[in-house]
């Protein structure tokens, strides 16, 4: 096979041709039929549809509290925070290991991602990198090691960035599993630069291979990295920028300088001295997954001298243990250590990534309120009233694109999104005419509890033995934290969500950006607010 560099273009001249012919064999008669059937369809499509005779449930079916999940935090090796959760695992047991990089320089921040990705893959100890794949084969369920970029639950300009890494295996493998971590911190292998440079390629090409699967998410990300300082370092870490770093390096001669990079990260990171643990097992096994997790962090080095954070704006935070947690929360605290910019400023932005697509995908972001704020429930509701009642038509079943709507992230970024997208320009007028819409309340008490039971469906969704505790242990989310937005998504009425979205989704009150993947676009080119890359 050879691939045609022409082939969209040709494509599109076939189905041009098509069309074309298709419309010539056509008579009046049957033109003004099509145009008529075409008026009845877009009648049809803004009528308000009758759902009062489908069964449906009501706000108060909801449980109005939430469950209390069971958490033990101890010290172990030291100072290193471990997170014990007691759950009917089925013999397999669960170990997470945060490591917080607050002193990481600024220039190795872009390589973070690549360093997770060939970490487990190039060997360890006295094993090569086959011989190590063998072993994890083996002894565990796969070891998986990520970046992540955490918000603070109330500050938009405060975050957290490290490296979760996470593994599970039965519990006769417990020990096996945690030699094999204690090898990866301990003595990670860099020497492979052959295998390296393959694994390079392959990260490179499913990097460049996901984007028309997740461009709305790459978009959004754009868009988003304007708004926040957490913003910024997750386009960094998970964005275009990073598809575009890892084809370069693929395509570089010589690896060796990316290499010594992974080593210069591999120092600011591979140690105890930033790290926090959870484990989840069953409750008759946990004092011995303790006991074995421990011995794993006493064998892990730990500096001689405490190194300068990178940013200036480091600050220590302890997960509370409020009143409402005193029965599920017992022992140390877990202490996040958060970036602040203070300084931050955020802009409004518009990118235009241009890219070899049949179709477009839109990020439309908003900066409004952290988790916490009692604005974030209200906005969250507001999300998903728009996507159903407003976005959905407008987007999917009038502008044709595969997806669209609203939602808003943990981080307190509201986001208007599309997918597989023939119209960008008439959806990024939606987006505006949604604003419009819901700040003038053309909408129902009955379509605000329908939002309120969809968005229940989801804070309520049935959480996994081995999740229980981890939004506790990433981003310190207290169970009172979460009854509480809980108690404010319940109050949540049509008044309300009018108020907020005057508030943030009017024109000049919260600053936003956008950003468009796809094929050149009349729109954007002729107007010179775009940014085009």
């Amino acid at each position: 096979m050879r691939p045609d560099d022409q082939y969209s273009e040709k494509q599109m001249q076939l189905e041009t041709e098509k069309l074309r012919q298709k419309v010539s064999s056509l008579s009046s008669e049957d033109k003004r039929q099509v145009y008529e059937k075409g008026l009845q369809l877009q009648t049809q499509q803004s009528e308000a549809q009758d759902a009062s005779c489908l069964p449906a449930l009501k706000v108060s079916d909801i449980e109005p509290s939430m469950p209390c999940t069971e958490l033990a935090v101890a010290l172990a090796a030291g100072n290193v925070a471990l997170q014990s959760c007691g759950q009917p695992t089925n013999g397999v047991t669960y170990v997470r290991a945060f490591c917080s990089l607050p002193a990481l320089p600024a220039a190795l921040r872009p390589y973070v991602p690549l360093f997770c990705s060939v970490l487990t893959k190039l060997g360890c100890g006295i094993l090569d990198y086959r011989q190590q794949a063998q072993q994890i084969e083996l002894k565990t369920g796969g070891i998986a090691v990520t970046p992540q970029v955490l918000p603070d639950s109330s500050h938009l300009d405060t975050y957290e960035q490290g490296v979760l890494f996470s593994s599970f295996c039965l519990e006769r493998n417990l020990q096996d599993m945690m030699h094999l971590w204690g090898e990866i911190f301990n003595s990670p292998r860099f020497e492979e630069e052959q295998h390296f440079r393959v694994l390079v390629k392959m990260a490179a090409q499913e990097l460049a291979n996901g984007v028309p699967d997740s461009g709305h998410l790459y978009a959004s990300i754009r868009a988003n990295k304007t708004l926040t300082p957490a913003g910024d370092l997750q386009e960094t870490f998970s964005g275009m920028e990073q598809v575009r770093l890892m084809k370069s390096i693929a395509e570089m001669a010589d690896v060796k300088p990316v290499l010594s990079q992974l080593l210069l990260i591999k120092d600011h990171m591979l140690d105890r001295e930033n790290m926090r643990c959870a484990v989840n097992a069953a409750p008759g096994q946990l004092s011995w997954v303790q006991q074995v997790v421990g011995d794993f962090l006493a064998g892990l080095g730990q500096r001689t001298r405490e190194r300068k954070p990178e940013h200036p704006h480091v600050v220590e935070k302890p997960v509370p243990n409020g009143p409402g947690d005193s029965a599920c929360l017992s022992g140390s605290h877990i202490t996040r250590k958060l970036i602040t910019a203070p300084t931050f400023k955020p802009y409004p932005m518009k990118t235009h990534l241009v890219l070899p697509f049949p179709v477009s995908y839109v990020g439309d972001c908003v900066r409004t309120a952290p988790y916490t704020h009692p604005d974030h429930a209200s906005l969250r509701i507001l999300a998903r009233l728009m996507t159903a009642k407003f976005l959905h038509t407008q987007i999917r079943e009038k502008g044709g694109a595969y997806g669209g709507g609203a939602k808003l992230s943990h981080s307190g970024v509201f986001t208007f999104y599309s997918y597989r997208d023939p119209r960008p320009a008439e959806t990024l007028q939606a987006f505006a005419e949604a604003a419009d819409w819901a700040q003038a309340g053309r909408f129902s008490q009955q379509d605000v509890d329908e939002a309120k039971l969809a968005v229940f469906s989801v804070v309520d969704a049935p959480v996994a033995p081995s999740d229980k505790g981890l939004d506790h242990f990433l981003y310190g989310l207290t169970d009172e934290m979460g009854q509480a937005q809980r108690e404010q998504l319940f109050a949540v009425h049509r008044g309300v969500l009018i108020d907020v979205a005057h508030r943030y989704l009017s024109d000049g009150r919260s600053a936003h950006s956008l950003a468009l993947l796809g094929p050149e676009n009349a729109r954007t080119t002729s107007d010179p607010s775009w940014v085009i890359q």
